[in-house]
């Protein structure tokens, strides 16, 4: 049983990316996972995705694009003001501008330099590099 499929998710894409594996199956699917691939996408992480229906519940097929290094979940999944990503910034990130990460806010899941260019808050999921 998947206590967290989100850090099943992140786990897995950072096995495959160290392997050198193209492609991927992600299991289950959810909306959180969508928005967080759609948004790994339109940061060059990941190149494509794709739900497929089973009638298990759903996967999704992923081509990776060989950019990720370390990638992970946030737990606890800490609330943080706009001000404040600096200081998390320097915790899960190697070095400035390099890197994003993941923010659950009222207006979707974006990347901390999405909302800090709209002055929102929210919660951490996840980071990338």
């Amino acid at each position: 049983m998947l206590n967290d499929p989100l850090a099943n998710m992140m786990s897995l894409i950072l096995n495959n990316e160290l392997v050198g594996r193209q492609e991927c199956l992600v299991k289950p699917s959810s909306k959180m996972i969508k928005e967080l691939l759609r948004v790994m996408k339109e940061n060059g992480y990941v190149s494509e995705f794709k739900e497929i229906e089973d009638s298990r519940g759903n996967h999704i097929k992923l081509v990776l694009s060989g950019n990720v290094n370390k990638c992970g979940v946030i737990k606890p999944r800490y609330s943080v003001k706009a001000k404040d990503f600096e200081k998390f910034e320097k915790r899960y990130l190697p070095a400035k501008d390099i890197g994003i990460l993941f923010i659950s806010t009222p207006r979707g899941i974006m990347t901390h330099y999405d909302a800090k260019a709209k002055k929102i808050g929210g919660r951490l999921l996840a980071y990338c590099y």
